[in-house]
């Protein structure tokens, strides 16, 4: 499932806009990275445990990387910002894997 959202992830990051659903505003694009990026980050967390320190910096690698693919293709836009949500998503899965780990050994 993660190497699966990952290349869905690219695929629609690299799509021409007018290919995707309008944007009402620009927060709900934010929230959009933050929560794809979630996504792949807890896949990749539960599906590589012993390399967490692997999939978190992969994953920042891969979130810079999409957004300079956008910016080299002449119809999308690479954004610092865009980049920044990316990588809120990626710690957030990290923090609720960790907790995950401590409520887990708890028991």
């Amino acid at each position: 499932m993660f190497w699966g959202g990952v290349v869905i992830v690219t695929v629609l990051s690299l799509l021409p806009g007018a290919y995707l659903p309008p944007v009402a505003f620009s927060v709900w694009d934010k929230a959009q990275h933050v929560l794809g990026f979630l996504v792949l980050g807890a896949l990749g967390l539960w599906s590589y445990p012993s390399r967490s320190v692997r999939v978190v910096f992969g994953l920042l690698i891969y979130g810079a990387a999409i957004e300079w693919a956008q910016a080299a293709t002449g119809w999308r836009f690479g954004d610092w910002q865009d980049w920044l949500a990316n990588a809120v998503g990626v710690a957030g899965a990290y923090g609720l894997w960790r907790a995950s780990i401590r409520t887990t050994r708890s028991r």
